[in-house]
Order: structure tokens, then sequence, then C-alpha cells
């Protein structure tokens, strides 16, 4: 898993990066835009709603919900992706934080009609992602959703084929979402749905 210190260096070249990947429909970024855009879509169903945005990087993703209205929390552990972040959106509400810690204080005292994540939660162990993901729906409001779009696959089975076939470049230092074991291990109470993107990314979205 890239440090701190690796994210600050790498933010500057880190949209360049993902581009190269997304267009050449490569492991990890294939569909980075479609998924993108499939969370984007959803949010502006709703006008000037109140998003939060784990792991929000550069802001490619908040950036654009910004300039439509939408009141923008975000969270990140880079110090120059926040930077970068808040040089775009003077007035969100963009915090310098490691999720491993859970979420800040004053971000728990909050509701939100969406919570998003894109290509952060698999910084987090299987063991993590299940109490995090359910304290974020905690911070819903009733008709709220979590919308997480990642290196995601519908079952394990899918996700080691995906291994298999870029061992070369694959980082096991990541733990990357399975939608079938994600979905069994939450309240019953809670709405589950996948939507595939490309072979190693889709749209996870959850809901009260």
């Amino acid at each position: 898993m890239l440090s701190k210190n690796s994210f600050d260096l790498w933010a500057d070249d880190y949209d360049k990066t993902v581009q190269v990947s997304e267009e050449n429909n490569q492991y990890p970024f294939a569909g980075y835009k479609q998924i993108l855009n499939t969370i984007f879509n959803k949010v502006m169903k709703k006008q000037e709603s109140k998003v939060l945005d784990i792991g929000f990087g550069t802001g490619v993703l908040t950036h654009k919900l910004y300039e439509h209205g939408h009141q923008i929390d975000g969270l990140d552990f880079s110090t120059k992706m926040q930077e970068i972040a808040q040089s775009k959106m003077p007035t969100a509400n963009l915090i310098e934080w490691d999720i491993t810690n859970g979420l800040p204080p004053e971000i728990v005292e909050k509701t939100y009609d969406f919570i998003v994540s894109t290509y952060t939660l698999h910084h987090l162990t299987d063991e993590e992602k299940i109490p995090f993901i359910e304290q974020l729906v905690s911070l819903l409001e009733e008709d709220g959703q979590l919308l997480i779009g990642d290196i995601a696959f519908e079952t394990r089975e899918e996700l080691n084929a995906c291994r298999l076939e870029n061992l070369d470049v694959w980082d096991e230092d990541e733990f990357y979402l399975v939608y079938d074991e994600i979905k069994l291990s939450l309240s019953n109470a809670l709405q589950c749905e996948f939507y595939p993107i490309s072979h190693c990314g889709g749209v996870i979205v959850i809901s009260k």
C-alpha cells in the first residue's frame, strides 16, 4: 500500500496515471470515467445535496458536484491532494484524515444525502471494510445512499481470475471489494446493489 508520503509525491501525476490505465482498458483503472459518471448521475438526481467524499483525491468527482451547487465535505490523507482539491473547491470542507482511524469527530456529528468513495476503500482490509461501511451508512439521511466506485468484483472467483491475468502488476497490499461477500456481511435491513462497469471495476450502492 502506498504511504501518505507516496500519495503526496504522486499527486501531480495521479490523474495522468489513471488516464493511461483507463484508456488502455487495463487493471486497475479500466472503466474509471464511467464509474465516476455513474456516481455523478446518481447524486445529480437531488439538487444541492449534502455530500461526503471519502478519499477525494484531486477532486475529480466532487469538483463537478461542487460546480453544480452540492455541499461538499471530504476526507483524504494526502496533504498535496487536499491542496489540489481545495484550490478547485475553495468553500468545500476538506479534511486531512486517514480512514484507518475511522471518521473524525466533526464528521460523525453530521448526516448526508450521499456519501461517495472512489478508489479508496480498497486500502482497508476486508475485516476493516464492513464496520467502516456500517459507520458510513449510519450518517445517511433516511433516503440517502452510499456510492462506492472502486476496483470491485461480483464474486471472489472473478477477483482471482483478474489477479491471474495481471500478476505482473497486481498490488497484493490492496484489498479489493467483492460484492457478494459485502452484501452477505451487511445487515439485512440494508439494500445493496452492484453495477459492474469493467472487468475490474464497478459501483456498489448501499442504502437503508
